[in-house]
């Protein structure tokens, strides 16, 4: 069957499952956008930013599981991906970006809107491709998709010159055929590693389970809280794995390293055996190396070797899916009739208890200034753990992380490894159109949600009614935070006192808006603002030099913690 490029772009991507794709059009793009005009079977939503439209699809995929896909026209538009496009990299996010190209006979030549994308992308994507023949489109399409999907996932850049989404070629979806050697995965482990694995679990004394992101996007929770549980093992998740195992689990430690709880921390500073399953022991989490874990045999299950022994030299190395690798243990426990009693870990949890009591997670609540921590708190109350939470990045993020508890997986979506502020709102639309049922709520700082304001037009046009929670402190907050405790509070370009007035902006937009300035009208905000069928942003003008706590400081264990007010009251 002869077809134009553009009707083959939606074949395809129907084939792949994709419901809803996030983009903004362009003239090299236009004759994509004339067939999504002809052929709505795949919806488009037209964000106000390109960077936008990586982050929608971002929080799609991951609270879904599946790909996300956005568009962009050529030069800038392409070039304005680039962000989002780093922000999946840096956390594994299976994406598939399309970006329009001048006409092949002009590459090259500076043509207008002309950009060499897949050279500037290549450090951030999986894989990326520039599709210079027509009849290589479909395959193109297809291996983008599994590449992205596949291993450790990532994303994918396809670039579309407009001449060859405007041919007109062979289609045949049944001989579309895919480069298997770009597909490959590694090797299963051997069974001796697993066995091995066992040994050291029957050895140890003070077992710990680290977590991270790898568990959700391998969709291995379920295994992994079987593995828990009958292992009797506490379990830390890193900020990328909030979620798989629940945080209300009397299991569960909450997060470890730079702003982690000082239980966590210091059960990995005591354990003798720490099982790291799917996460890549990043520098946030390790404080510095030479003291992590000291008396700790380590093993390490990621599906990327390149990952393993890059950061933290381990024991016991498994390169596997968190998926395969945990239906192994979990079985290799069954056969062997293992199960560890109460009297095992007895000793080990009651230390464990020791450091939650001597130093639980907490604030110091007055009656004149809202403090963001109880905010977070009492957002988690009235929405009963049961909201999809986004964030921005800094203080408001690490606040969603040790405040509010995410019992469910893929309920915690936020920038980890990139750190990218502007990210929540976007990402919190995506989410939203993935489960319009659920309360999707946005957990901001005034600084990141102007990034992206812009898009509330997008919520407004299409019916999305996302709650932003505002935590307004008039500052860059946690760049502030260093800059109070580590440059003598010199306050060098992080004061943001001079913005608008939110509530003002939010209704310009047709959204209903909210404000918040005592401790005694938190409550009634979240509810009048979570439970409406509107857009509702809710501004919390909060304690403006409230401080995250605990903090391990640069080039410091994990096991030195300043606990901040707690240090000082006591």
């Amino acid at each position: 069957m002869k077809m134009k490029g553009t009707q083959i772009l939606l074949e395809c991507l129907k084939a792949e499952g994709v419901d809803v794709m996030f983009g903004y059009p362009g003239g090299s793009v236009i004759d994509i956008y004339d067939e999504l005009h002809r052929n709505p079977a795949v919806r488009h939503i037209l964000v106000r930013h390109e960077q936008a439209a990586v982050h929608a699809a971002d929080g799609y995929a991951r609270a879904t599981g599946k790909v996300g896909v956005a568009l962009a026209t050529s030069g800038p538009g392409a070039t304005n991906t680039v962000t989002g496009i780093a922000t999946a990299n840096m956390d594994s996010i299976p994406i598939v970006v399309f970006t329009g190209q001048v006409p092949t006979h002009l590459i090259g030549n500076d043509a207008f809107q002309e950009c060499d994308i897949t050279g500037i992308t290549r450090p951030c994507t999986k894989h990326n491709y520039l599709v210079r023949n027509p009849d290589e489109l479909a395959s193109t399409i297809r291996e983008a998709f599994h590449i992205a999907r596949s291993g450790r996932p990532g994303p994918v850049l396809v670039d579309l010159p407009k001449n060859v989404i405007a041919a007109e070629v062979d289609y045949d979806p049944a001989r579309i055929r895919i480069n298997a050697t770009k597909l490959s995965l590694p090797s299963k482990p051997s069974p001796k590693k697993y066995v091995q694995l066992l040994e050291m679990l029957r050895a140890s004394r003070r077992p710990l389970l680290m977590t991270g992101g790898g568990i959700l996007l391998g969709k291995a929770t379920d295994e992994l809280r079987s593995f828990a549980r009958r292992a009797k093992l506490p379990v830390t998740s890193t900020l990328m794995g909030l979620g798989a195992f629940p945080g209300s689990d009397p299991l569960f430690l909450g997060m470890p390293g730079m702003h982690g709880t000082y239980f966590a921390n210091m059960a990995i500073s005591h354990c003798d055996l720490l099982i790291c399953i799917g996460a890549r022991f990043d520098d946030r989490v390790t404080g510095k190396i030479d003291t992590f874990a000291p008396n700790a045999q380590i093993i390490h299950i990621d599906v990327d070797p390149s990952s393993i022994n890059k950061n933290i030299v381990v024991d016991l190395p498994i390169v596997s899916d968190a998926r395969g690798a945990l239906e192994n243990i979990n079985r290799l426990l069954k056969d062997n009739n293992y199960t560890a009693t109460d009297a095992e870990r007895k000793d080990w949890l009651d230390e464990i208890a020791g450091w939650k009591k001597k130093a639980p997670l907490s604030y110091c609540q007055d009656a004149q200034h809202i403090k963001p921590q109880c905010v977070v708190e009492t957002l988690h109350e009235l929405t009963k753990g049961k909201a999809i939470i986004t964030t921005e990045v800094g203080q408001n993020q690490m606040w969603a992380a040790q405040f509010y508890r995410y019992d469910d997986p893929n309920t915690f979506i936020s920038s980890g490894g990139l750190g990218t502020m502007g990210y929540g709102f976007p990402a919190a639309m995506g989410v939203k159109l993935a489960f319009p049922d659920r309360i999707v709520v946005d957990i901001a700082g005034d600084g990141s949600i102007q990034m992206n304001i812009q898009e509330m037009a997008t919520c407004m046009q299409y019916g999305i009614p996302v709650k932003i929670v505002l935590l307004n402190n008039g500052y860059l907050g946690m760049v502030r935070q260093w800059q109070e405790l580590f440059y003598e509070k010199r306050y060098s370009n992080t004061d943001m006192t001079f913005q608008p007035d939110f509530v003002k902006v939010a209704e310009a937009y047709g959204w209903q808006a909210l404000r918040a300035t005592r401790p005694d009208e938190i409550k009634a905000v979240l509810e009048q603002g979570l439970f409406t069928d509107r857009p509702c942003l809710m501004d919390f003008q909060v304690a403006r030099e409230e401080c995250v706590y605990p903090m391990v400081r640069p080039g410091a264990s994990i096991s030195e913690m300043t606990l901040g007010t707690r240090e000082m009251t006591n």
